[in-house]
């Protein structure tokens, strides 16, 4: 079969994938990008893997996150659009070539619909860069669009406009509109120090970002701070990145969950080739199903750990793994 006709029907599958057949469809784009992914083709050679044995997701070799800053990992260079991870001054910076933008915007549509609901029932505030500033990020490309979606006059981004946006919030609340508010989170913090205000209607969403500004919290921390800030428990986050086309968002017992196109596994910290049992801390590999046209079995440098039905913890980075995370405004 052409290489255009399995991705189409690769496409026709991935968003409709169920537990049962999770591993066959992911076997399915393993051995498609094997073929066809060459920075992934070569990895997998190097290691002497024989492609033909793999029967299980845990057989696939996963390909270090760290690719990204250093190889085009992408089918084929027609990138639609070229999603850029932030950094400070003298790091590279990962670049995922994404072929196309209609599979990340389904997959961040679907995924927004199944955790909140419609977007269109909210305001969506945006304590981030706008699409102008920052047009090659993936988190603010899916913010902007979610904006649009939302087709409310608040709905907009906010950043270092908290006097606005405290104006805002105050009139949602007043008139009992439902809002999410996603936010970097020296913002949230700095907005909620500055700007006290109780949240009755609204979900806040924290997706990282403190890196030199301060010092470092757990996200357990930073959610007790928020939670007391704005008297409310809607306290979520987003667990997302560049080099990934799906997210997953803390719902309730700071334990994230995933749509069922993207599964979590976690490996042993000294043999990447090895995982942990459930509930034991690891590093964490990614599979997301969205990322047909580069890689979508990503080694990241994660700590995490496995709960059941796929609900996971993140613990922070690997030691001596570099600093990232999304700090948008450097």
């Amino acid at each position: 079969m052409a290489a255009h006709e399995t991705i189409n029907e690769l496409k026709s599958k991935i968003f409709e994938v169920t537990n049962q057949n999770f591993v066959e469809t992911a076997l399915q784009v393993f051995r498609f990008q094997y073929e066809n992914t060459m920075v992934y083709k070569n990895y997998i050679d190097l290691l002497k893997r024989d492609v033909n044995s793999i029967q299980q997701i845990e057989d696939i070799p996963f390909l270090p996150i760290s690719l990204f800053k250093t190889h085009i990992v992408a089918i084929n260079h027609n990138a639609e659009k070229i999603f850029e991870s932030s950094g400070t001054t003298g790091q590279i910076t990962s670049k995922h070539y994404v072929s196309d933008l209609n599979i990340y915007e389904e997959s961040f549509f679907k995924c927004f619909n199944m955790f909140f609901g419609n977007p269109e029932d909210y305001c969506i505030l945006g304590l981030l860069p706008s699409y102008l500033e920052r047009n090659n990020s993936s988190l603010i490309y899916m913010v902007k669009e979610l904006i649009q979606k939302s087709n409310k006059p608040e709905s907009s981004f906010y950043l270092n406009e908290y006097e606005q946006l405290f104006k805002t919030i105050s009139e949602l609340e007043k008139r009992q509109q439902p809002y999410i508010l996603f936010g970097v989170t020296f913002a949230l913090l700095e907005f909620s120090e500055n700007f006290p205000i109780n949240i009755s209607y609204g979900t806040i969403i924290e997706t990282g970002g403190m890196k030199g500004r301060g010092k470092e919290l757990t996200r357990a921390e930073l959610h007790e701070i928020l939670r007391q800030r704005f008297q409310t428990s809607n306290i979520s986050s987003e667990y997302g990145m560049t080099e990934l086309l799906s997210q997953a968002y803390l719902k309730q017992n700071e334990k994230f969950e995933a749509p069922p196109w993207m599964k979590i596994l976690i490996r042993d910290v000294y043999n990447p080739f090895q995982y942990v049992a459930e509930g034991q801390s690891g590093a964490i590999n990614v599979v997301d199903l969205a990322n047909l046209y580069s890689c979508s079995f990503i080694e990241t440098a994660d700590m995490g750990k496995l709960h059941n039905n796929n609900s996971f913890e993140v613990l922070g980075r690997i030691d001596n793994s570099e600093i990232r995370g999304c700090n948008l405004l450097v």
